[in-house]
């Protein structure tokens, strides 16, 4: 039996207090020795007669951690006379740090306790939870290389900090009132406002209808109470976008359905928003026209501080940057960009180092990936290369790939501008240093003119890397299963191999080796993105007819537009072929006038999905062709159909027309997954595969998704989906990282 030994931990066991977990347990089994940081790896010298009782307490890690290894050696050298922690030292970077996580049970009594030192503190913390990532400059991770080396520990946080029975043992967080960070209120102009209760009154300014800035832990938001939402979406241009709400947590049944599983993420250290079905589904319609309203529960200190003293039971809480734009980090950026938009400014004089969005869930599945889920790592064997996945144009991420291990970021946001751009090299920065990586591998996009591609190129340049470039639909089959499978991608847009949009592809095969055998069918975007932001132009493009025409003039279309549209489309000017499944929902949402603009990302296809809840579908033929090879779902049967039930609306009464609009939705939904399913069981069927994998943006509507599932294991066939990454593009980067490596691994092998 081993009674001494040096043993080194790999895996996440910074920032997740490691090292006085290991003190504790050295305390309880008597041993002596030293624990100490080595770059993103702990090394542990230990002697004692219990030393086998201790290396399996120490192997099960604490809640933040997650343990890769564990190597075991000879122990050199005479027994220390006790166990301590040592300063940290460099070593591999095989690690990372965690994610920030929501203020833990034990922390909140703190700041509820009276007359104890972390009454009413704002950003009260402990080893077990807080801010990590959003804090962190460089690994190791000890207090020095965050942000919280800006203020030196008075003596009564030393002293917890120093004390082994304290569950701020070693708490690189840890701070009070008389040596932390604090807070001040601002007015309009920047200007503070002398008081000595920021908190409350800037609670009390809210219940009184006014809208702050409100500084996070990862960045800005924008916070006002339910009677305030219509005037901020004014302020912000952004009249008919849904906002996430923070919610006393015993008025969220009030105003949502909520499962056991969704209370479970709600109520995790992760703290998510999670999209839940309304209660009512026309009620909060300022906050949201949809069915649905993204929730989320107070994860701070300060939320906790704010609601304590709030009379209004939820807040409006959004993000204060532009939609795909990068979080507002600074004061001055937000005094400057949020002057015309906010009438205060909470904030805190803490460095928020790396940003990071609130993560969004919907029915399980991630939506975005980023706050408590990101940095995400996962273990995959893409062989001994380092490859960087650069990710897509829209709501993207980077992920980077190293022994063994893939880490994806946070969400960057739509790198189709230089702002969102420059987030995404600041990023990938970062990541590169805390795991000193030199990439042999950079993965890109298909599409030539994405900056993200342009950016990929300067990279190969810098590390003399290899350019590998990534189809976008491959990347979300290969994010989602390495196994042999067909695999459906239905989202909005992508740059296809033979140069037109894809968006509701079938493949088979396995990874990086994809066959595409079926699609929906080609049409016409008349005016290119143009048809994504007015969707009517995207009807006629489908439905290039003369009643067409004729509904669009209804609507007040003039004869000169109606001109140039029949022109671009008859002779394919400024016009683009697309197989997309989001641009047909866009279609039918402006065929029964429910959206004819679109004012954000999904915006047509969000408005169909909560008109179709409302109504009973129908089944209608689903109208399956060959077209060059393969097989192709008639997009044009499909919205002919809908558009001859449109047609007989007009016949009904008043009270009858709602239902039938609505009937014609789910209809519509209910079918064109009917169809999409049909294709995959075709394929597989046809090819002998016994499994499919789904996944792409439009997989995020539930009846669509749930038929899609229906449909395939009611043939027998195994259905298969991503929780660990978006379902969207915000799994593009780790696709394109699987994607890239397989195919080397495949080129180097034997």
């Amino acid at each position: 039996m081993r009674r001494s030994g040096i043993v080194i931990i790999r895996g996440i066991v910074q920032g997740v207090g490691f090292r006085p977990f290991v003190y504790a347990q050295a305390f309880a089994h008597g041993i002596k020795g030293y624990v100490k940081n080595l770059g993103s790896e702990v090394e542990i010298l230990a002697f004692g007669d219990r030393f086998e009782e201790f290396l399996a307490s120490v192997s099960r890690g604490t809640l933040l951690s997650r343990i890769d290894s564990i190597e075991v050696g000879d122990a050199e050298g005479e027994m220390p006379e006790a166990f301590t922690i040592r300063e940290s030292g460099t070593g591999s970077l095989t690690g990372f740090i965690p994610p920030d996580v929501a203020i833990c049970e034990e922390c909140i009594g703190d700041i509820d306790t009276v007359g104890g030192r972390y009454e009413k503190y704002w950003a009260t913390s402990c080893v077990n939870c807080g801010p990590r990532y959003s804090i962190i400059r460089e690994l190791p991770y000890d207090r020095v290389r965050t942000s919280m080396h800006d203020f030196p520990m008075c003596e009564g946080c030393l002293h917890e900090y120093t004390d082994p029975v304290s569950r701020r043992h070693h708490a690189q967080t840890i701070t009070c009132e008389t040596c932390g960070p604090s807070l001040q209120l601002l007015g309009q102009d920047g200007g503070e406002i002398r008081t000595s209760h920021p908190v409350r009154e800037a609670a009390a300014l809210l219940d009184n209808g006014n809208i702050l800035g409100v500084r996070g832990i990862g960045g800005f938001h924008i916070a006002c109470i339910e009677e305030s939402a219509r005037e901020l979406k004014v302020r912000l241009g952004r009249t008919e976008q849904p906002f996430a709400v923070m919610v006393r947590p015993s008025y969220l049944g009030e105003i949502a359905v909520i499962s056991d599983d969704e209370w479970k993420v709600l109520t995790s250290p992760i703290r998510p928003i999670v999209v839940l079905k309304k209660r009512d589904p026309g009620a909060h319609s300022a906050i949201s026209n949809l069915h649905t309203i993204g929730c989320m529960l107070p994860y701070t200190g300060l939320h906790h501080l704010l609601f304590s003293y709030l009379v209004h039971p939820l807040l409006i809480m959004t993000s204060a940057n532009m939609p795909g734009y990068p979080m507002i980090t600074e004061i001055e950026t937000a005094k400057e960009k949020l002057k015309e938009n906010v009438d205060y400014f909470l904030t805190h004089n803490r460095s928020i180092v790396n940003r990071c969005d609130d993560s969004v869930i919907r029915d399980g599945y991630l939506i975005r990936l980023s706050r408590g889920f990101a940095p995400t790592r996962t273990h995959i064997n893409l062989g001994c290369k380092c490859i960087l996945g650069v990710g897509p144009e829209l709501n993207a991420n980077a992920t980077l790939y190293k022994g063994g291990v893939c880490i994806t970021s946070p969400h960057v946001g739509h790198v189709r501008n230089p702002p969102t751009l420059a987030y995404l090299q600041e990023t990938i920065r970062k990541i590169t240093d805390f795991l000193g990586a030199r990439y042999d591998i950079i993965a890109h996009d298909l599409h030539p003119a994405f900056l993200s591609t342009r950016y990929a190129k300067e990279l190969a340049d810098e590390y003399h890397a290899e350019l590998v470039p990534v189809q976008h639909h491959e990347a979300h089959i290969a994010a989602t299963t390495k196994e042999a499978c067909v695999g459906i991608a239905i989202d909005g847009v992508g740059y296809g191999r033979d140069g037109t949009v894809w968006g509701g592809e079938i493949f088979t095969g396995t990874a990086p080796h994809f066959q595409r055998v079926a699609h929906l069918q080609y049409v016409p975007m008349p005016g290119g993105d143009l048809a994504t932001r007015y969707p009517e132009r995207m009807l006629y493009g489908i439905l290039p007819t003369e009643e067409t025409l004729n509904l669009l003039s209804s609507r007040g279309w003039d004869e000169t537009a109606l001109r140039v549209l029949k022109q671009q489309v008859a002779r394919g000017f400024n016009t683009i072929s697309t197989s997309s499944t989001g641009r047909m929902l866009d279609a039918v949402a402006a065929l029964l006038g429910i959206c004819r603009e679109r004012t954000y990302d999904g915006e047509p296809a969000m408005r169909l999905e909560s008109e179709a809840c409302l109504g009973l579908a129908d089944d209608w033929p689903i109208p399956i062709n060959q077209a060059g090879g393969v097989e192709t779902l008639s997009s044009r049967a499909l919205v002919r159909e809908a558009f001859e039930q449109y047609g007989k609306i007009p016949h009904l009464s008043e009270s009858e027309q709602p239902a039938a609009r609505a009937r014609i939705a789910a209809s519509f939904q209910h079918n064109l997954a009917r169809g999409i399913a049909k294709l995959a069981i075709n394929a597989a069927q046809r090819e002998g595969y016994h499994r499919v994998a789904l996944s792409g943006g439009v997989a995020y509507n539930e009846a669509i998704r749930t038929t899609i599932e229906r449909e395939i294991t009611g043939t027998g066939l195994e259905f298969i989906m991503n929780r660990d990454y978006p379902l969207g593009d915000g799994c593009i980067s780790y696709g394109q990282c699987v994607v890239a490596g397989l195919q080397v691994k495949d080129r180097e092998s034997p």
